[in-house]
């Protein structure tokens, strides 16, 4: 492990950790790369739990067959494991972000916008599944689905400047976008960047020392392509620091054959002039975290998405092998004065020391409600809450529910009926937040998704608004209920909406 996190590990690289180790399995890269070596970049998208809401030969109809062929060909170079191996997140269990619309590649057309290939993150009530969409947003008069959030591509998350982190043509850009170690850097090596101390007082950390989140010595060279993608050569960007932090720039260059610098703007703007500056996105504001997991040696290059070890080979110090996990199959159980053992057989987790005569007459003692044998106590305990239910849960908390049925099939067999207890509550209710996620994806939401937000819900997770709870008026209200809202001779009393 490196020096600077011997003592203590930053808690975004403990979420990351897990983040790579559960979000994108392994088997989803195996079929979503197999698919795509065919072509097939829908059934790849299908494989990385992605949905496709766009119709090629309806944008085709409306704007053209240019622009749906280049619309295919960048379908044909995505590669939706990476997509998601990239998405923003959010602490601490490191979900998707919510309701975001990011950006991947904008085309341009006969209308006044231009068109852009986007991908969506539910609502956080509805990410059951954590599945994403596809989608082609058509310009500023297209508000898409009506029940998402933020129909309209982010300007903090957007991916279309870096199409390294989704386009599988591009991936090897990776080193040198993110300042890797052996990578040539996005400057010029004879003109070093303004130092962050100095420009930057007020970054909550400070980017001097070698584990900082912030990416300061790739700003500028990010800020001119952001800058010269907004059609400016030159001029002031922001850099969003905290919820409620933000930080004013500006990008200067003696002329064009040295490396663009940036410092802090020399007069104070209004805060409404500050908000319209160009963004920096995420991904070049911040570090790469995969890059920060291995100076750090919490993740091995092996373990990483291929793609990704692939740019990032030269990166980090070489994986230290683990030790061998000991194998679980049999357990070992005191019974009596004796250890006995517990196995899978014909599919299900059994006591093989004890003949079958004994385990029936065991089993109607227990059922009786006499103590039942430690074996059949260990298997019990098994069977309702088991030492790799975490394992099982952040499975299940990032989508993976096929990995998480084959942990459960390792432990118990797959033919083991599941009892009462912490395990089956976690399955069962993982299956019913996937019907939150089908309502959303149907437009079927009954009640406003931010009603139950103060506390009240159905056992589905949609919430339904409280009696003494009156509903917020926002863009997202439907409109019949915003009517009834609105209106001035509704009665203060009696019906509710």
């Amino acid at each position: 492990m490196a020096h600077h996190f011997a003592n203590r590990i930053p808690t975004r690289l403990l979420m990351w950790q897990r983040v790579r180790e559960y979000a994108v399995p392994p088997s989803m890269i195996e079929t979503a790369t197999a698919r795509c070596a065919v072509g097939d970049w829908a059934g790849a998208c299908a494989a990385a739990r992605i949905d496709v809401d766009l119709d090629l030969r309806a944008v085709r109809d409306r704007h053209g067959t240019d622009l749906v062929s280049r619309l295919r060909a960048d379908l044909r170079r995505l590669a939706p494991d990476l997509l998601r191996w990239h998405m923003p997140r959010i602490a601490p269990d490191g979900r998707l972000r919510p309701g975001l619309t990011i950006p991947l590649a904008g085309y341009r057309s006969s209308g006044v916008t231009p068109l852009r290939l986007v991908v969506r993150t539910p609502p956080a009530w509805a990410d059951a599944g954590q599945r994403m969409s596809l989608a082609l947003w058509e310009g500023s008069g297209d508000d898409g689905p009506e029940h998402h959030p933020h129909p309209h591509p982010d300007r903090r998350f957007r991916l279309d400047l870096h199409r390294h982190l989704w386009d599988s043509g591009r991936s090897g850009e990776l080193a040198r976008r993110c300042g890797a170690a052996g990578a040539p850097s996005m400057a010029s090596p004879g003109r070093p960047h303004t130092s962050g101390r100095s420009v930057l007082p007020d970054l909550p950390d400070r980017p001097t020392h070698h584990d900082s989140p912030w990416a300061v010595t790739s700003w500028a060279a990010e800020a001119e392509l952001l800058l010269r993608a907004e059609g400016r050569p030159r001029g002031a960007f922001t850099v969003r620091l905290g919820t409620r932090s933000r930080t004013a720039l500006e990008l200067v260059a003696p002329d064009d054959s040295h490396a663009p610098t940036f410092r802090p703007l020399r007069e104070a703007l209004p805060p409404q002039e500050i908000a319209a500056l160009p963004v920096l996105p995420e991904a070049a504001a911040r570090v790469l975290p995969d890059l920060e997991l291995l100076r750090a040696g919490l993740v091995p290059a092996e373990r990483l998405h291929p793609l990704v070890a692939a740019a990032l080979a030269e990166s980090g110090p070489a994986p230290v092998a683990g030790p061998a996990p000991e194998p679980g199959d049999p357990h070992r159980v005191e019974c009596g004065d004796e250890v006995h053992r517990i196995a899978l057989r014909d599919g299900v987790l059994t006591a093989i020391d004890h003949g079958p005569a004994q385990l029936r007459r065991e089993a109607l003692l227990v059922a009786l409600g006499g103590p039942g044998l430690p074996c059949l106590r260990a298997i019990d305990a098994v069977h309702r809450n088991p030492e790799a239910l975490p394992a099982v849960r952040e499975r299940l908390g990032h989508g993976d529910v096929a990995g998480a049925l084959a942990v459960v099939e390792g432990l118990l067999g797959p033919g083991a009926v599941l009892r009462d207890g912490p395990l089956r509550e976690e399955l069962e209710s993982a299956a019913a937040r996937r019907i939150d996620h089908g309502l959303f994806r149907s437009g079927l939401v009954d009640a406003h998704p931010g009603a139950g937000a103060a506390g009240g819900g159905s056992a589905s997770g949609v919430g339904h608004p409280d009696a003494g709870h009156r509903l917020r008026l926002d863009r997202r209200t439907p409109r019949a209920r915003r009517g009834k809202l609105s209106s001035r001779a509704r009665p203060r009393t009696g019906l509710t909406c």
